[in-house]
């Protein structure tokens, strides 16, 4: 019997113990319900993938707005018949990942939209003339060309960041949201990226960041982040030239809870030194990842460059193909 009382004690005392600490992780939800916090806001908390092979933009040769249902089914099929599939070593390549490596998923948006730009109409991104060109020369260099020197790797090669906002590529394409009253914190698996976003009225502050500064407030049910004060990253390399980091750039994100396992995302990006106009996307992020035909699990750490072997190596094997480029190198 006293054996029986102090048991009971002792699990009443962790219940009481638990209940006082501020919960960061979610709690399992019902399967429709969409969460709450313990203190009433709209729980975000959790691992979300938002990984979808629908474009970015709406290619050219796209007439759609919306796919039916036969034309995104065919996709996804074979799309996930492609991820089975190790693809041969590009010419002059000693090598390449095979499929293990990578996690692209391949599904299509719920929506069945033909680009995840959903303003402008047409689906496509408002780029300046000198936005596009230098979109378009990021593309051309991703991988290929002079990589001499530290500074002609772009910022994702040499394991600093792709920029913002949550977007997906090959691989590591989680994001996990810490939340208390007053801030939540955005961790991507991908480079471990750590945004913090204060809610608690703060100004901003005027030390400009890699990632900005991101202030929210709650618009109902959404929460709204705006995020602005980038450091002036724009004249390195970027796998994507329209996620650097600038001075002029002003990412706002919309994030609304409408189920246990869905939140639907928009962000807007509004940037004249690279857009003629402001530009928005929209797509789901999930809690479910089989459904989601990524990988299911945690987050794991990003290593990278695994022991910084990369940048040297690479580094060498230019140089020893283009000894004139050591000459300039030295002399920097």
């Amino acid at each position: 019997m006293k054996q029986t009382v102090s048991i009971v004690a002792v699990l009443a005392c962790a219940a009481g113990l638990l209940a006082a600490v501020p919960k960061l992780i979610a709690e399992p939800a019902a399967a429709s319900a969409a969460p709450r916090t313990p203190w009433g806001s709209p729980d975000l908390r959790g691992v979300w993938n938002g990984t979808t092979i629908t474009p970015l933009e709406r290619p050219a040769n796209q007439l759609k707005d919306v796919l039916s249902e036969d034309e995104a089914r065919a996709l996804e099929v074979a799309a996930a018949k492609r991820n089975e599939t190790d693809a041969p070593p590009a010419a002059g390549d000693p090598g390449t990942y095979n499929q293990i490596w990578f996690d692209p998923g391949s599904r299509w948006v719920p929506s069945r939209r033909t680009s995840l730009v959903i303003d402008p109409k047409d689906g496509r991104i408002p780029f300046t003339d000198g936005g596009r060109e230098h979109f378009r020369a990021s593309n051309a260099h991703y991988g290929k060309g002079r990589r001499a020197i530290w500074s002609d790797f772009d910022t994702g090669e040499r394991c600093l960041t792709d920029g913002v906002p949550i977007h997906y590529t090959g691989y590591n394409n989680n994001y996990q949201f810490f939340q208390t009253e007053s801030a939540i914190v955005i961790v991507g698996e991908m480079f471990g990226d750590r945004r913090v976003v204060f809610l608690d009225g703060r100004p901003r502050p005027e030390i400009p960041q890699w990632l900005g500064v991101s202030l929210g407030r709650w618009d109902g049910d959404t929460l709204v982040v705006e995020t602005s004060g980038f450091a002036d990253k724009s004249h390195y390399w970027w796998a994507g030239a329209w996620r650097a980091s600038r001075p002029t750039l002003t990412l706002t994100e919309r994030f609304t809870r409408v189920d246990a396992e869905t939140i639907d995302y928009q962000f807007t990006m509004n940037d004249p030194a690279m857009f003629t106009s402001p530009w928005t996307a929209s797509y789901p992020l999930s809690s479910n990842q089989a459904k989601s035909g990524v990988t299911v699990g945690r987050l794991y750490e990003y290593a990278c460059h695994e022991g910084n072997y990369a940048l040297p190596n690479t580094m060498k094997g230019w140089l020893a193909d283009h000894p004139e480029d050591l000459e300039r190198t030295s002399a920097r």
